[in-house]
């Protein structure tokens, strides 16, 4: 099936971007190398905190995978997006990690889960601090959730479902079948879909939360209007 002309014209620009940035990273331009590590931050460290399961573990993967970048730049051809060649040198360095974690220490059957810290400057909260955190209580519910899957789902969830990634993309960034992407996906939402059936209900008492400075500010919007308030 041929993607759409507008589609294919975006990917180019983007292919193009890409190597652009990458000629001036080779060029030795630290504003190249800034851009491409404030770009790239967030999803690489995500993938890296998928795998492993620890914060400062995962930056520690994220920084080797750019100098292992940065000492490559040659090696970029551009065949697959810059995202998607840092994402796979993060996920093997990440894998290797576990790797040898797993030949040293014998991993326990239920690992205590650690949270991922998503950020939350992307949720429309304002002053409210009631809201605020009645919506990390239900971050921490998808990230506890999130930390209990195999690996192998694990990762397959971190990719498709958190950052985003097309099954396509990330079938080629685990450089498995996208069929299997499909299976390993549909498990993994089952797996967080019962985890999160099992803790909802605790989390639900305060979805609606009122109090602090909402229910402040209703108090005194009915006593003014009572006559008990100038």
């Amino acid at each position: 099936m041929k993607k759409p002309a507008i589609e294919t014209a975006e990917i180019g620009a983007a292919e193009a971007g890409d190597m652009a940035l990458m000629r001036r990273a080779l060029a030795r331009d630290p504003n190249a190398f800034r851009a491409i590590i404030k770009t790239h931050n967030q999803r690489l460290y995500r993938i890296a905190r998928g795998v492993v399961r620890n914060d400062t573990e995962a930056e520690d993967i994220v920084q080797e995978a750019y100098m292992r970048a940065f000492a490559n730049l040659g090696a970029f051809r551009g065949e697959a997006s810059l995202s998607t060649w840092l994402s796979r040198i993060v996920i093997n360095e990440a894998l290797g990690r576990l790797r040898k974690r797993k030949r040293v220490v014998a991993m326990p059957e239920n690992p205590e889960a650690e949270i991922i810290r998503f950020p939350l400057s992307d949720w429309n909260t304002g002053d409210d601090p009631e809201r605020t955190m009645a919506q990390r209580q239900i971050l921490a519910l998808v990230e506890r959730a999130t930390d209990s899957l195999p690996d192998v789902y694990r990762t397959v969830f971190v990719a498709r479902v958190i950052e985003g990634l097309s099954i396509e993309e990330t079938a080629d960034l685990l450089g498995v079948r996208a069929e299997t992407v499909k299976t390993r996906l549909h498990r993994a939402r089952a797996l967080v879909r019962r985890a999160l059936d099992d803790e909802i209900g605790p989390v639900l008492l305060d979805a609606f939360p009122f109090a602090g400075r909402r229910c402040e500010r209703l108090t005194q919007a009915v006593m003014k209007r009572l006559g008990f308030e100038g």
